[in-house]
């Protein structure tokens, strides 16, 4: 029987990546968005099966929850909905922003692991394991001038983990962190500048390299493909690029003599 994973955020970049290499994996997925128009297109390629909904409504949760329930067994949760607004200081920023990012990337994952993990259960009685992986960011451990929206939201959302993982000692299932680096994909910085495109492709003018959606993917599919008693805490991924904590090398690597 293949085994079955829930993704979320999965109608772009990382989360689109995820669901299309479980796919080639044989696992069964449930693709998890907002937008079922870009569903539907992943769906298309993949042979996913959808689901729309926002994630910071409990009652489409509940409704998510139902709908994966009813399909059977769970053995994975990648909790990667979420996102950046905005690139203020603390006294600029805005409040919108802000409690925007706090729903989309805490109280979203908060609701889902919730909401699921009944149902990750069945399916670690059915496997011998389940896994629920959350995809948070270095901006949750190293801050970083105009960040401090995006900062205080992934620093809670690895809180978040962190006590979750401590909650669910002593169950088969395995809680892991992938806290990717600077990832370009086609929609997380220019949603951040508000669809200012000139702005978003700034941020990766001149970087030799940046992390592709497919690299996080690649990360995510090994960590919950280990065997279950092998469990990636925490997995830090970078370019190389990107040596230095949050900033980037600009122009080429190179050995230097």
């Amino acid at each position: 029987m293949a085994k079955r994973a829930v993704v979320t955020g999965a109608s772009t970049g990382i989360g689109w990546a995820t669901v299309a290499l479980l796919r080639r994996h044989g696992w069964d997925v449930v693709a998890v968005a907002r937008r079922a128009d870009r569903l539907e297109a992943l769906a298309a390629e993949t042979g996913a099966t959808v689901f729309a909904a926002d994630l910071t409504d409990a009652a489409q949760v509940a409704a998510l929850a139902e709908h994966v329930r009813a399909g059977g067994p769970l053995h994975a949760l990648v909790n990667n909905a979420g996102g950046a607004r905005g690139l203020d200081s603390v006294e600029a920023g805005s409040v919108d922003d802000w409690r925007w990012m706090f729903e989309a990337n805490v109280i979203a994952t908060k609701q889902v692991t919730s909401a699921l993990l009944p149902v990750l259960r069945d399916g670690a009685e059915d496997a011998g394991s389940g896994d629920v992986v959350t995809v948070t960011s270095i901006a949750g451990h190293t801050p970083y001038a105009g960040g401090g929206g995006y900062n205080a939201a992934k620093f809670a959302e690895h809180a978040l983990v962190a006590v979750l993982r401590m909650e669910l000692a002593g169950e088969p299932l395995r809680v892991i962190e992938i806290a990717p680096g600077m990832v370009a994909t086609e929609e997380f910085s220019l949603n951040r500048f508000g669809g200012d495109r000139a702005r978003a492709d700034a941020v990766y003018a001149d970087v030799e390299s940046p992390l592709t959606a497919d690299d996080v993917a690649e990360t995510i599919v090994h960590s919950i493909e280990l065997p279950p008693h092998v469990n990636l805490d925490l997995v830090t991924v970078k370019p190389v690029a990107q040596g230095l904590g949050s900033g980037t090398v600009k122009g080429p690597i190179r050995v230097r003599r």
